[in-house]
């Protein structure tokens, strides 16, 4: 069986050594090159034996940084999933790399397991994050009708602009509302779908079809 070809992207040498082994480890994975910034790879790329299924690709990177890249290999290279790569959990910049087309993210010091898992359901699903949104992202896409499910249509109009870079003032200000109004949707959408912050907004957003990066 042929393995689905890894590349990790990261300024960090050892770290992207070592998780390059790591993957070569899995069953269904192998490691086809180690790039360190995102230039690199897309160089690379210009060789079709090189593109890889799968970019496990780092944010923060010196010449072109792991936002950029990936904005450009969803135009370039559209078939390539990337798996962001972090060392802290910034909502912010993970939002910036889903809203260019980034799957799912991971962080840099996930167990081995988890990381086999994640480009597992990466594979089979198109998107990787945790258990209780990938089975929110599920239902939705096979359209099961969950009464958790059941978002009124202030509440969609909330849940689109949370996916831009807008702020929830900002948010409150283009729906005609007062801040404490669109915090009540904000909750009320929080608890639906069951989730704690705005990037399991955006991911059940983008998998549900309401946003498209």
């Amino acid at each position: 069986m042929k393995k689905y070809t890894v590349v990790v992207v990261d300024d960090h040498t050892l770290l992207s050594q070592a998780i390059g082994g790591l993957v070569n480890d899995f069953k269904n994975f192998e490691t086809l090159y180690l790039c360190k910034n995102g230039q690199e790879l897309l160089d690379k790329c210009k060789n079709p034996n090189f593109v890889p299924d799968v970019v496990l690709m780092d944010v923060n990177m010196p010449i072109l940084n792991g936002i950029e890249t990936t904005e450009i290999l969803k135009s370039e290279y559209p078939r390539v999933n990337v798996m962001a790569l972090s060392v802290e959990e910034n909502e912010e910049t993970i939002l910036k790399m889903l809203r260019v087309g980034a799957k799912g993210y991971l962080m840099k010091d996930t167990k081995k397991d988890i990381l086999e898992d994640a480009l597992e359901q990466l594979m089979e699903k198109g998107f990787y994050h945790t258990n209780a949104v990938s089975r929110l992202l599920i239902n939705s896409l096979n359209g099961t009708k969950e009464s958790s499910l059941q978002l009124k249509d202030r509440e969609v109009e909330f849940l689109k602009h949370a996916c831009t870079e807008m702020n929830y003032k900002e948010i409150a200000s283009q729906m005609f509302l007062s801040p404490k109004t669109i915090e009540g949707y904000r909750d009320s959408v929080y608890e639906k779908l069951g989730i704690k912050n705005r990037i399991g907004l955006v991911l059940f957003a983008i998998k549900a079809g309401y946003f498209k990066p």
